[in-house]
């Protein structure tokens, strides 16, 4: 798991130019060493940490996420604070994402907006009223557990959620059960030439057979954006956004998945509420995980000057 370190300047209340970016590896000690020796020679005017949950942004805890083994119950925030001499903030990667999106990217201009991962997993990051909303205790923006279905592939460990349809490993799961349906009546699938490669199916294998107008592939997909749409019904319902703003396999698969999504939100979504709401790709790509690092360094900033209570109680 690779761990960056990117360093950027302010210009107004933007991060917006990047003065140098590298990997940070190896557990906790070892890489806040090394970035205590990387940072720029004068303390930064605040640093924003961006990281897979669990976590506890308010007491600045890392909780054993688990694509960061070793870091268990790791004080993030009052080891940089320490080690750089400035305030430290930290949000969960969908949150951070969705700060970054709403300064620079696709959000820009909202009020209302609501970023979804749509990678490996399935987490949304809510702006509400021009500013972040955490939910109690970090869980605001957990889409993904929300169940669509009674039955359907399984995510975040329920089986029919949001997650378990609209993900990497969600597709990968209904083009498993699909290509096995397909081969056991003697159709071709080509994606998958036999049994032997089911479990070798990933999301990225999907889409490209999709764009080489593979039948099955493209079905997969628009099942995929059937459940999208039917999720994204809900979010327009309950938080009446301006702009849905997704990431990763959106990107990628849209023209794949936008007609059953449309479809499905003209069914299920308050008509006022489809209307007042565009969906639209995440546009910093690659770069946002620099970008969501920083914008959390400079909402944390922005939280502070405005005396937001929840930064005071740190």
């Amino acid at each position: 798991m690779k761990r960056r370190l990117s360093c950027g300047r302010l210009q107004g209340d933007r991060a917006v130019q990047f003065t140098r970016i590298f990997v940070v590896p190896g557990p906790p000690p070892s890489s806040l060493a090394i970035v205590k020796d990387e940072a720029p020679g004068r303390s930064p005017a605040a640093v924003g940490v961006s990281c897979g949950g669990p976590l506890d942004s308010r007491r600045g805890l890392l909780l054993s996420p688990p694509n960061l083994p070793g870091w268990d119950r790791v004080p993030i925030v009052e080891e940089l604070q320490k080690a750089l001499g400035c305030r430290t903030f930290l949000q969960n990667d969908a949150n951070a994402c969705a700060l970054a999106e709403w300064r620079l990217g696709a959000g820009m201009g909202t009020r209302n907006m609501v970023f979804l991962t749509f990678g490996t997993g399935m987490g949304a990051g809510l702006i509400l009223d021009g500013r972040l909303y955490e939910g109690t205790c970090d869980l605001g923006g957990e889409v993904g557990h929300v169940r669509l279905a009674e039955g359907g592939p399984e995510g975040y460990g329920k089986a029919g959620s949001f997650e378990g349809f609209c993900s990497g490993g969600g597709i990968a799961r209904l083009a498993r059960a699909g290509a096995e349906r397909w081969l056991a009546a003697g159709r071709a699938v080509s994606f998958c030439p036999d049994t032997a490669a089911l479990e070798s199916i990933t999301s990225k294998a999907v889409g490209d057979a999709a764009e080489a107008v593979d039948p099955l592939a493209q079905e997969v997909l628009a099942t995929t954006g059937r459940y999208l749409g039917r999720g994204l019904a809900l979010l327009m319902d309950i938080l009446n956004p301006q702009r849905i703003v997704i990431g990763s396999i959106f990107i990628r698969c849209r023209r794949f998945l936008q007609p059953s999504m449309d479809a499905e939100i003209a069914r299920e979504a308050l008509p006022g509420a489809a209307r007042a709401c565009e969906v639209v790709p995440a546009k910093l790509d690659d770069s946002i995980g620099d970008y969501a690092s920083l914008s959390v360094a400079v909402d944390g900033l922005s939280r502070r000057e405005r005396g937001d209570l929840r930064e005071e109680k740190r």
